[in-house]
């Protein structure tokens, strides 16, 4: 092979891998952001629901309250309704607040797409580091001996962040159970 194919083959291997790297790693950015967006708005929603559930039920034992404020006497219905109360406003509570658990989940799907910007700003760093000393007198050997390097580099460089990224995002101890998403 003459040095002109092998630099040409070696230059081809390294677009090709930084291209594919780069390519995986914002699909995985794009599919974490997508994620983050639904779980935020199945929270938002069921928090809403949440809350005006709570507002209904107090509203409509209201009537009752300015009853026993104003000294009447409450019907067999509004004693029924106010001991219905606590127990009904207390399972909204727990909806909201499961609801808001999903924040967790979240804070992990950004940590995990920051970590992927981080490393792919590396990864386009080492290629800087090690191109940066080439210059157009250096030769070809030089420059096959580098580019063996860079891409050894920025192999070694995707095996590591692949291996600290998480592949699901999990939620512990909420009260009704363990959840693992993704």
């Amino acid at each position: 092979m003459t040095r002109k194919k092998i630099l040409g083959s070696h230059v081809k291997r390294l677009l090709s891998g930084v291209s594919a790297h780069g390519r995986r790693h914002l699909s995985e950015v794009e599919t974490d952001l997508l994620q983050t967006e639904l779980l935020l708005e199945e929270a938002i929603e069921k928090l809403t629901s949440s809350f005006l559930a709570i507002h209904s039920a107090v509203g409509e034992r209201q009537a009752a309250i300015d009853r026993l404020l104003a000294g009447g006497e409450p019907s067999k219905e509004d004693i029924a309704a106010l001991a219905a109360m606590s127990g009904e406003i207390g399972t909204h509570v727990n909806t909201a607040v499961t609801s808001m658990q999903f924040q967790d989940m979240t804070s992990q799907l950004i940590e995990r797409t920051l970590k992927r910007v981080t490393g792919l700003r590396e990864f386009l760093g080492t290629l800087d580091e090690h191109g940066s000393d080439i210059h157009p007198e250096t030769g070809s050997e030089e420059i096959v001996d580098r580019l063996g390097k860079v891409s050894m580099a920025l192999a070694i460089q995707s095996l590591e962040l692949r291996s600290v990224l998480r592949k699901s995002v999990e939620q512990k101890h909420l009260e009704s159970g363990d959840i693992e998403l993704f």
